[in-house]
């Protein structure tokens, strides 16, 4: 694997503006009495009338394009300035925004940090084995972004291909986007679980003829066989021309005529790079969702308004400040992967952690003796690895030392109350405010979330609460009518568009438009439903293809669960046949009277910790057959587990 090799390198690079100064991008910290917005948010300067996070949120709702517009001006380097703000129509799925400028995705991660601080460290490679952290600063990952993008170029990849990259969470995968973000190819991450049948099918959609990789993945003390995979799935992969590899681990694999050792080759090129200037709307990457929800969609993020807005949320959400430590656990196959491990820290010129293990390897301390080792600041992981670890006792978190956390998050699913109380009680020592962040691959970044907010405005476990910046949620009815009060549940709908957003399905945009636009004419349909409370806060209750109709009302799984979990016995119900409610309708309302419960040790659950409950509806449904690909689950066994378990149910 490619490491640093800490010796002075020449580097020649233009002198560039940096966009906004340090020292007004730090949120302000928690206690303090009153809101400086341009302090906050140097932009605000110019917003007339805002004085509050209210009244600026607000503001990017109502002045949308003036709000995009200086921040896009102040928070991106432009090597030509875009024309037109947005030209968008949710009603025909129609989004385009900053059309006529051109930029460089990388230089903007990577160049303008190291021409003002090129011995910060970008990346903290967090390696399975513990205790041996790497780091890697904005010079070395530059030098190793330029190595490599030459690379591909003298081997035939040009600006508007697609790679395909099956790697690990390591610097030469964040190195591998970079690198396609530089020369103008597109990258298409597939998550390194996947079989060779799901990482052929990627690959043959995305139509990639180069893929990287690396002989073996580490995790969780186990090897995988990457490389094997690899091999497998280019045999039903005709446009698959060339295949580089790197080395994780010491062992020799074989080497096919298409095969080029990665490492080796890279040591041929030079540290400079000339960067492709790309339209704002040039695709950045292709991100296939993990069948969780039915067949793979290869949703397709462009250039300035999803780097513009992962930066934004980066650091707003999370009170992100320079010199911060920012960790975030997920995969960087996956969107939280993209977003928060590499694009939005990197943009911001901050440090970030590259999480290659599993939360309870060697030992169920893992997080927190990172957090100690590593000083970590931020802290961003998913709800399925907190209640794991609440099985362990508290013990394990309060052995190592977590002072230098400052705020917790939470993503993948909707967190229930007892996971959330315990992150906040036990992990953050009641200091720390819990981000329940909600958002998708299809959104780009974090949507609704309880930060940013006015200071020492309260959180509400369980709840992803308020709307974030240029964001509008609404709810809808089952008839398609908007709901305007509150203390009230429905579909959760975008009522305007947002730079972040994905612009289509790859190879299938009549998908795209019915999937998101054609159900709720107008509106961006993220496919969740919501409770919004009396007080105007959103609590996302779950897939509404989950939602379970009784007597005329909807029941989120989110809503059912949460009150399942908070007793000693965890059930998954998955028929109810009857219920009594009030007038007002919310669970606490609700007598479940549950015909038949199964009981399962473990669930079906992806590595990114979400359930795949199509699968679960399946095995209800008696339908095996469809049970699709169950490669990207954490242990298949769960799956046969849960099918024996419901044999005996019904025999009964």
């Amino acid at each position: 694997m490619w490491l640093p090799c800490r010796c002075t390198t020449k580097y020649v690079a233009a002198s560039i503006r940096r966009g906004v100064s340090a020292s007004f991008l730090h949120v302000l910290r928690r206690g303090r009495s009153s809101w400086n917005s341009a302090a906050f948010m140097p932009e605000s300067a110019g917003f007339e009338g805002v004085s509050g996070r209210d009244a600026l949120h607000d503001y990017s709702v109502s002045h949308s394009e003036n709000f995009w517009a200086a921040v896009a001006r102040q928070r991106l380097n432009w090597i030509r300035p875009f024309d037109a703000v947005q030209d968008c129509d949710l009603s025909q799925g129609r989004i385009k925004w900053f059309e006529g400028g051109k930029l460089n995705v990388s230089v903007n991660c990577l160049d303008r940090h190291v021409h003002t601080c090129p011995e910060r460290v970008a990346l903290i490679w967090e390696r399975d084995e513990r205790g041996s952290e790497v780091r890697y600063t904005y010079r070395e990952l530059l030098e190793m972004t330029c190595r490599l993008g030459n690379l591909l170029r003298r081997h035939g990849v040009k600006k508007g291909d697609c790679v395909t990259i099956y790697m690990p969470t390591c610097p030469l995968a964040v190195a591998s986007m970079l690198a396609c973000a530089r020369i103008g190819a597109a990258h298409n991450v597939v998550f390194a679980g996947f079989s060779s049948e799901a990482l052929a099918e990627r690959i043959r959609d995305a139509q990639s003829s180069t893929v990287i990789t690396v002989n073996q993945g580490v995790r969780g003390g186990k090897i995988t066989e990457l490389k094997r995979t690899v091999d497998a799935a280019v045999q039903s992969c005709p446009t698959v021309r060339q295949v580089f590899v790197a080395m994780r681990t010491e062992k020799r694999v074989e080497m096919a005529d298409r095969d080029i050792a990665l490492e080796e080759e890279m040591l041929k090129e030079d540290v400079v790079c000339e960067p492709a200037a790309m339209d704002s709307e040039d695709v950045l990457f292709l991100l296939y969702t993990s069948g969780s929800t039915g067949k793979p969609k290869g949703l397709v993020h462009t250039q300035a308004g999803y780097l513009l807005y992962a930066a934004l949320t980066h650091r707003y959400v999370f009170g992100y400040h320079d010199g911060d430590v920012f960790g975030c656990v997920a995969d960087i196959g996956w969107i939280t992967g993209h977003s928060y491990t590499v694009y939005g820290p990197l943009a911001n010129g901050g440090t970030t952690v590259l999480f290659e293990s599993t939360p309870v390897y060697p030992d169920p301390g893992r997080y927190w003796d990172m957090v100690e080792r590593l000083r970590i600041n931020q802290f961003y992981g998913a709800p399925t690895a907190i209640r794991l670890l609440i099985r362990y006792g508290d013990q394990w978190v309060k052995k190592y030392d977590r002072s230098s956390l400052t705020t917790l998050g939470s993503v993948g699913e909707p967190i229930n109350t007892e996971a959330w109380e315990w992150y906040n009680r036990v992990v953050g020592e009641g200091r720390c405010p819990v981000v329940d962040t909600w958002w998708q691959t299809e959104t780009g970044g974090i949507c609704i979330a309880p930060k940013p907010s006015e200071p020492d405005a309260e959180i509400v476990p369980g709840m992803a609460m308020r709307p974030f910046f240029g964001i509008k949620p609404v709810l809808m009815d089952t008839e398609g009518k908007l709901l305007t009060s509150n203390n009230t549940s429905g579909a959760l709908c975008m009522a305007q568009p947002w730079p972040g957003m994905a612009r289509t399905i790859h190879n299938n945009h009549q998908r795209f438009l019915e999937t998101y636009f054609h159900p709720y004419p107008g509106y961006f349909f993220t496919g969740d439903g919501a409770y919004r409370s009396q007080e105007g806060y959103y609590q996302i209750t779950g897939r509404l293809d989950d939602v379970i109709n009784v007597s005329g009302h909807r029941i989120g799984t989110a809503e059912i669960e949460d009150v399942v979990v908070s007793f000693t016995l965890f059930l998954y119900p998955y028929h109810i046949c009857d219920a009594v409610c009030s007038d007002e309708a919310h669970l606490s309302d609700f007598i479940l009277i549950i015909s038949v419960t199964q009981f399962a040790k473990r669930l079906p659950k992806t590595r990114s910790g979400k359930i795949m409950r199509r699968v679960l509806r399946k095995v209800v449904d008696c339908d095996l057959e469809g049970l699709g690909d169950l490669s990207t689950l954490d242990d298949p066994a769960a799956v046969q587990e849960i099918i024996e378990g419901h044999e005996k149910v019904l025999s009964k």
